[in-house]
């Protein structure tokens, strides 16, 4: 993908911007960092544990991150640690990319009626409620507006095969976005989420048969291919500068067309 640096250039210059998820150089995140930092936007980095860090640190690097924090975000105190980093860094948030989303192999594999009670509760608490949580804490940064940004998936929408326990809480993000953009407008702040085409990342190697579900998808498309993580980044882009000011509770589908054919 080609985009013009004279078009980016200075379109998030002064915007401070949390990006989260990030697995290593080739995860959305990571496309969505260059393609915020490509703007001027100024960034701060999570990592999970210190296992993971190594696998950041260089796109962390790459992106001129000021800040790069541990954030699991089950444990509460971690997470509100790094909001209250970037307040006593920068003085506010004008954006976050959640991209952040979890169940244990046993159920994700299952069928959803399999669904363990211990298996929906951890994939709904990392992959959902983490997201509205760091609403809640980026809230009182925002304070000019802002954006709130996650990563949804066309399995929340319809059925699709192998997706299985992820599907309904795919389906409970995208609730979450239209809730929270209608209590959290008034501020000025907006929340969307992006929904990618299946990619070929370190997360979504976890579900079953993914190399069938990818073919399956570059097959259907109607452009006959898979995206990339920079095109989802552009749209990423788009959605947390000023272009799109009068957006807000959209799913943003970045996949080549596939949603769109039965």
């Amino acid at each position: 993908m080609s985009t013009s640096p004279e078009l980016l250039a200075g379109l998030l210059k002064g915007k401070v911007g949390l990006v989260t998820g990030i697995a290593n150089g080739s995860s959305i995140a990571a496309g969505c960092a260059r393609m915020f930092r490509s703007a001027g936007a100024d960034l701060v980095l999570t990592y999970l544990n210190e296992k993971s860090r190594s696998y950041v640190a260089p796109v962390a690097e790459e992106v001129g991150a000021e800040l790069l924090l541990p954030m699991d975000v089950t444990d509460d105190a971690a997470l509100a640690a790094v909001f209250d980093s970037i307040r006593k860094t920068h003085g506010k948030l004008d954006f976050l990319l959640h991209s952040i989303a979890f169940c244990p192999k046993d159920d994700l594999h299952g069928r959803v009626v399999d669904c363990s009670r211990e298996g929906f509760s951890t994939a709904m608490d990392v992959s959902v409620h983490s997201f509205i949580r760091m609403a809640k804490l980026a809230e009182p940064l925002m304070v000019d507006g802002g954006c709130l940004l996650t990563v949804s998936y066309y399995g929340g929408e319809q059925v699709v095969d192998h997706y299985n326990i992820m599907g309904p809480v795919k389906a409970a993000l995208e609730a979450s976005v239209r809730y929270l953009a209608a209590e959290m407008g008034p501020k000025g702040i907006r929340v969307n989420a992006v929904s990618p085409g299946p990619l070929k990342t370190r997360a979504a190697s976890g579900i079953d048969h993914f190399d069938e579900l990818v073919e399956a998808a570059r097959k259907r498309a109607p452009a006959r291919r898979l995206v990339s993580i920079e095109e989802v980044g552009a749209i990423a882009l788009g959605l947390v500068s000023g272009f799109s000011s009068g957006v807000t509770g959209n799913i943003a589908f970045v996949d080549g067309g596939y949603h769109v054919v039965d």
